[in-house]
């Protein structure tokens, strides 16, 4: 392909298939109708694909059109990122910035996603705090970190938020429990049943089990994932972990998962930042490091 598409015909062509018609995509851009509709023929013809189905009744995407938009949708995000990311470069190259994070996001994620700021901008010192969801919301709030990370269900309360990624949680118990030999899944009723290691109140794994199960029994009642993950191994009794926590222990045999009927125990795990406030400087450019991570 000779030449690449540009960004305003891609812009174009999203905009047409949200808003069903090449004119008020074209109004949308701030463009006249012919203006808009040359610049699809243009893109068509680089792509070599028929992209727009027109009509008397308004404009729509063929289906490959629907799968292009889609790619475009996350070309323009990118470049999103990249503009934020170079925006917030320019800054001072002396600044500091301080992060809040949820235990498993601070420990198998958050550490990646500063090597990578740093390595754009050496001489900037990242102060990164490792405490539950709940106190990262109260922090981010008080203005004494400039992002947070959770891992909490739902978004807390005066904060805008964007996934960052993607979590699951899992049941887990040490390999001569007897679960470890089930041939069927648990029910939830008999896991809800059952006393469990937990991390305490506040945190964003409590928060999600309970949410979908109701509220636990707690076994024992730990301030950390390793503490927790560590009582699990030694046979205290079983957990419901993050995979991101506990992967490599289910790989080497370690822990063993016991499969749930009946239970979602996905999660989304987020930035977030105070609501109303536009997130600026070397903090945007941690959250763009981040979800391009997650890509």
């Amino acid at each position: 392909m000779s030449q690449l598409p540009d960004v305003e015909s891609l812009r174009l062509l999203v905009l047409v298939g949200e808003l069903g018609s090449l004119g008020r995509a074209a109004s949308a851009l701030e463009i006249s109708q012919p203006s808009a509709s040359k610049r699809i023929s243009t893109l068509e013809r680089r792509l070599r694909l028929v992209l727009v189905e027109r009509s008397r009744s308004g404009s729509s995407l063929t289906p490959a059109g629907r799968v292009v938009s889609d790619w475009a949708r996350r070309v323009l995000d990118e470049l999103d990122a990249l503009l934020t990311g170079a925006e917030a470069l320019r800054g001072e190259q002396d600044a500091e910035l301080r992060v809040a994070a949820s235990m498993t996001v601070a420990e198998h994620l958050a550490p990646g996603w500063i090597g990578e700021l740093r390595r754009g901008v050496p001489d900037l010192y990242v102060g990164l705090q490792v405490t539950n969801s709940v106190t990262v919301a109260d922090l981010v709030r008080r203005a004494e970190v400039g992002i947070g990370f959770i891992e909490s269900p739902t978004v807390p309360p005066g904060l805008s938020s964007r996934r960052v990624a993607a979590d699951r949680l899992a049941v887990v118990v040490a390999p001569r429990h007897p679960w470890s030999r089930r041939r069927r899944p648990l029910t939830s009723e008999e896991l809800a049943a059952t006393p469990l290691v937990v991390r305490e109140p506040g945190s964003g794994t409590r928060d999600t089990l309970e949410r979908a199960l109701g509220p636990v029994r707690p076994l024992l009642e730990l301030g950390s994932t390793t503490a927790v993950r560590s009582a699990v191994m030694s046979g205290a009794g079983p957990a419901v972990l993050s995979v991101l926590a506990v992967q490599a222990d289910l790989t080497d045999g370690r822990l063993v998962e016991v499969p749930v009927d009946g239970l979602d125990l996905r999660r989304s795990l987020r930035a977030v930042w105070p609501s109303g406030r536009k997130l600026g400087g070397h903090a945007a450019t941690l959250l763009a490091v981040a979800v391009r991570s997650a890509h």
